[in-house]
């Protein structure tokens, strides 16, 4: 199985992915994987990627597919792998298209984790982390013992920054203008499968699953 995920911040694809992975015996590849072994094994491109997130600069697109192809010539990914977070555009759709044709290697699917930006809002900002443990708990789907204070080390709780309501709609924001795009190539590819991300873990995962028959 060769598949990638889609789907906007909050939809829960890091979750999924590890299911799914599991379910099919393939490797979980993120991009931030791929750049943390990397820059860790210091190798060519880690160390040109590093050059530039060192002075604060974006990664350019080329160094990125130069790191995701290798990452495809690894003896595990063999039997199928499962993208996470790449592609992010067009640019490096068409790039990973042509990698694969190169080896023969297409796509099975595409799969889609829908959800409507309210819920999404709903599910990030209610996130709260522990200043002591890094724990993290959710003032309605999963409420501490004692508001504020965190049930594992009694820690304070709070609100990270990027899971303020105003963060979560400018990264909807920029979702929606930098990678939905990539919906509509696989829709029109005919690779992409949609499913709805609301629910329980497993409940979306059986339907996850159950998409990919």
């Amino acid at each position: 199985m060769r598949l990638i995920l889609v789907g906007p911040p909050g939809a829960g694809k890091g979750t999924q992915a590890v299911h799914l992975a599991s379910n099919f015996a393939i490797p979980h590849i993120s991009t931030g994987d791929i750049f943390r072994f990397n820059i860790k094994g210091q190798t060519p491109l880690g160390l040109l990627a590093k050059s530039y997130m060192d002075k604060g600069d974006l990664v350019p697109d080329s160094v990125t597919n130069d790191m995701v192809k290798d990452r495809l010539t690894h003896p595990d990914t063999k039997n199928g792998f499962l993208l996470d977070g790449y592609p992010r555009n067009i640019e490096q759709a068409d790039f990973l298209a042509a990698v694969l044709k190169e080896n023969a290697t297409p796509l099975d699917a595409v799969l889609e984790f829908s959800l409507e930006n309210a819920e999404i809002i709903k599910r990030l900002s209610g996130r709260r982390v522990c200043r002591g443990c890094a724990a993290i708990s959710h003032v309605e789907f999963d409420k501490p013992k004692v508001a504020g204070l965190c049930d594992a080390c009694g820690g304070e709780l709070y609100q990270r920054d990027d899971d303020k309501e105003e963060v979560i709609a400018n990264r909807l924001a920029v979702y929606a203008q930098q990678t939905e795009p990539i919906i509509n190539y696989y829709k029109k590819s005919g690779l992409l499968k949609t499913i709805s991300a609301v629910g329980g873990v497993l409940d979306i995962a059986a339907r996850a699953i159950d998409a990919l028959k």
